[in-house]
């Protein structure tokens, strides 16, 4: 009976969310101008829908139909998701294809995991219903922990190039150019991402017609690396005077050359750790084996 009861109250919350997310609020000003912004900047589909699509090719229009709903839906309701989005920025993806991904993750563990608590014997009813909402929310947060998880990676990638910019722009400095011609001639050297990356937020500062440290402020904002908005207070507080900036431009490189020395020294000692443990582990399961004969017959 309790098992009972458990289960119809998750399902009667299911559908109290399901009506909640269905149900279209009246926005506001700045959520309408949010969705309108959304629509426009949201990715058209190129895939064709003709008889002979390939079954990815259909799930690709799916999973893109599902995260254009849900991207409007959230502009609505004015949830920025800002940690996420600057994720998805710097791995150059999509809240659209994100959301969508999330979903039919969630559906598929619906479909799948019951069938797996049925083949492994389940009689019970509340008990495999709790477990497969248990999965399918697991399965929904789980694209949100690997985009995390290489986003800081990426973002781990990008201070180390940050490093040799920052003196390339001071040898170009020292060579006479301005700071602008500077920033843009070193940003120009190489197909790394994050070289592409600067050098397009340098053109498009040119473009708008800003500075470009701004414009470094803004891609340290985007893609959530403090660096870069440091870098744009000090360019900012510098203007032309090349000796000065030249001078904060090397002890900012070293300075994060260092600190990514000791984080690489941190890690390395956090592996060695695990490495230590797994070692004991080994040697007492192995002392366990050993003694536990002897131990039987003692008994």
């Amino acid at each position: 009976m309790a098992l009972s009861m458990l289960t119809g109250a998750v399902f009667g919350v299911g559908a109290l969310l399901l009506v909640w997310t269905l149900s279209r609020p009246v926005p506001g000003i700045s959520a309408t101008l949010a969705r309108l912004d959304t629509g426009r900047r949201a990715p058209r589909a190129m895939t064709s829908t003709a008889a002979g699509a390939s079954a990815d090719g259909r799930l690709d229009v799916l999973r893109e139909s599902i995260g254009q709903r849900l991207e409007v839906e959230l502009a609505v309701r004015g949830w920025e998701f800002s940690r996420t989005r600057s994720d998805l920025e710097v791995l150059n993806k999509s809240m659209t294809t994100h959301l969508g991904t999330k979903v039919l993750l969630a559906l598929a563990a619906l479909v799948w995991f019951p069938m797996v608590l049925s083949i492994a014997g389940f009689g019970s009813i509340g008990v495999p219903a709790i477990l497969t909402i248990v999965a399918a929310v697991a399965a929904f947060m789980l694209p949100d922990l690997q985009l995390h998880r290489e986003a800081d990676a990426q973002r781990r990638d990008f201070r180390h190039v940050m490093g040799s910019f920052l003196d390339l722009v001071a040898m170009n400095l020292a060579g006479g150019r301005g700071l602008p011609e500077a920033l843009m001639a070193a940003s120009s050297i190489g197909d790394h991402w994050a070289m592409v990356r600067i050098r397009q937020a340098l053109s498009n500062a040119r473009i708008v017609g800003v500075t470009p440290w701004e414009g470094i402020a803004q891609l340290g904002r985007d893609l959530g690396v403090d660096e870069l908005r440091d870098l744009a207070s000090a360019l900012a507080l510098a203007g032309d005077e090349g000796a000065k900036i030249r001078a904060s431009l090397l002890a900012r490189s070293e300075s994060m050359r260092r600190k990514e020395l000791v984080d690489v020294e941190g890690a390395a000692g956090e592996n060695s750790q695990s490495m230590l443990m797994a070692q004991l582990l080994m040697c007492v399961a192995f002392l366990i084996f050993m003694a536990y004969p002897a131990i039987d017959q003692l008994g």
